[in-house]
């Protein structure tokens, strides 16, 4: 089942608080359109530097290629690594991107897709909104101290099913 990061933008200038319309839900795992349109896919989500870097280090590629007179073949196989390289980190990329844009990453979703995982997320968000006030224990309820170490661990000092030093097998 495919799980999604949950990130919240920065707040404007107008509210205390990001609007839970603009939420953003990230998939995990491998984005079939990113490995097939890496750029384009890019672009689709406004990944303006990651493009950058992506286009850069793909004519370096190239260039490397054509300059050691790689076989064909060769070249198709690092084109095709580097497109399965882009499908397997698209959600990464786009992560990054928003936290560098000083998204706040505020958890994560199990769910079937994106719409379940939205109804799950702020259904659990509400619970946690309400029910803001500090829990206490009851009255009754034990309290633990801390445990007090009595000393140094001397050598016959056992610890799980390790033998004894120095006794039999």
């Amino acid at each position: 089942m495919p799980s999604f990061t949950v990130h919240a933008p920065p707040p404007r200038r107008d509210e205390t608080a990001a609007d839970p319309e603009r939420f953003v839900f990230v998939r995990d795992g491998f984005h079939f359109w990113a490995f097939l349109f890496g750029p384009l896919w890019l672009l689709r989500y406004r990944l303006w530097l990651a493009l950058i870097i992506f286009v850069v280090l793909y004519v370096a590629l190239e260039f490397g290629m054509a300059a050691i007179r790689a076989p064909s073949t060769v070249q198709f196989l690092a084109t095709l690594l580097v497109g399965i390289l882009m499908g397997c980190e698209a959600s990464s990329i786009r992560r990054w991107t928003l936290t560098r844009r000083r998204w706040t990453a505020l958890g994560f979703v199990v769910a079937e897709n994106q719409e379940m995982a939205e109804r799950r997320f702020f259904a659990n968000w509400t619970e946690r909104s309400h029910a803001a006030a500090p829990v206490t224990p009851p009255p009754g309820a034990p309290q633990y101290a801390t445990p007090v170490r009595r000393g140094p661990p001397s050598n016959a000092d056992v610890l799980g099913l390790f033998p004894e030093p120095g006794g039999s097998r």
